[in-house]
């Protein structure tokens, strides 16, 4: 009996059929802040990206503009006319007249002429005006004013007194020049001036005591060149004048005349007055101050 044979019987069974595995897909991203997300939708919007451009150039030039307005202002010239404009239009600057007085007032002095009465005391008989012209003391003033003292004394602007000697005379131009024995330490000389360039209508200041009061300043101006005056008591006319307005009365003898630079231009010597009285009427006159200074021994101008 035929063994049957042995045989293995194959089974194919199917291939196993792997799961469905889903497709590769985009991977998810990472969940970003909101704020984030919105920028990166904003950035592809252009209106967006050029409205961003111009608020940061708005700020930059509100910036620099704001560092500008705190940058101190170069000032124009237009800025320091007005300044001085406004200077002139609120504040009281002295006059001419009164600066004229203060550069020349420690250099005039006041004149007294003294004589003895008749107790045997040296008591004041006149009074006039003197400018001191010199550093050394040297003072010009008319000779009519001590030509009877029997002493002189001098007055400065600080109120310290002096004895005075005669240091010299011009009679033919009414002067005197007087030599103080005492200075003091803070007397400053006038400075005079030539008279070559004055013309009539120029101002002019006229210093000193009149009837003994002052100093007394007035102010005018020159009237007149070359005149020729006689004094009521004098004996001889005086020449080449210079006739000025400025208020001028007994006392303001031997006193000086000057610009409105404070500079001497002359020396009072005379008023004219067709009354008896001895009062200021509107004409005075005044030696030229280089008939003066020859007086003293200076050189001319």
């Amino acid at each position: 009996m035929r063994k049957p044979a042995l045989y293995s019987r194959s089974v194919r069974t199917a291939p196993a059929v792997p799961a469905e595995v889903p497709a590769p897909g985009p991977q998810a991203e990472p969940q970003q802040p909101r704020w984030r997300r919105a920028l990166g939708r904003a950035a592809v919007h252009p209106r967006v990206m050029w409205a961003a451009l111009a608020l940061l150039a708005a700020l930059l030039l509100a910036s620099q503009w704001q560092q500008h307005r705190n940058a101190p202002r170069v000032l124009t010239q237009k800025d320091i006319d007005a300044a001085v404009l406004r200077t002139l239009t609120t504040q009281n600057l002295p006059s001419r007249a009164a600066r004229a007085a203060e550069k020349i007032r420690t250099a005039v002095v006041r004149v007294e002429a003294l004589a003895r009465n008749k107790r045997g005391e040296m008591v004041e008989q006149g009074v006039g005006t003197g400018v001191v012209i010199t550093d050394k003391g040297t003072i010009l003033t008319n000779l009519h004013v001590v030509q009877s003292a029997q002493a002189v004394r001098l007055v400065f602007a600080d109120g310290s007194t002096s004895d005075a000697q005669l240091a010299g005379v011009q009679p033919e131009h009414d002067l005197a020049v007087l030599q103080a024995l005492t200075i003091p330490d803070d007397f400053h000389a006038a400075t005079l001036r030539s008279t070559h360039d004055l013309k009539p209508g120029d101002e002019v200041v006229a210093v000193g005591f009149p009837f003994g009061i002052g100093p007394s300043t007035s102010a005018g101006v020159v009237s007149g060149l070359g005149r020729s005056f006689r004094a009521p008591e004098g004996e001889q006319d005086i020449g080449n004048l210079i006739q000025f307005d400025a208020a001028a009365n007994p006392g303001n003898s031997g006193g000086p005349l000057v610009t409105m630079d404070g500079e001497v231009v002359g020396i009072v010597t005379g008023i004219l007055n067709p009354t008896s009285h001895r009062t200021f009427v509107g004409i005075g006159f005044a030696v030229p101050i280089e008939s003066a200074a020859s007086a003293a021994g200076l050189p001319p101008f």
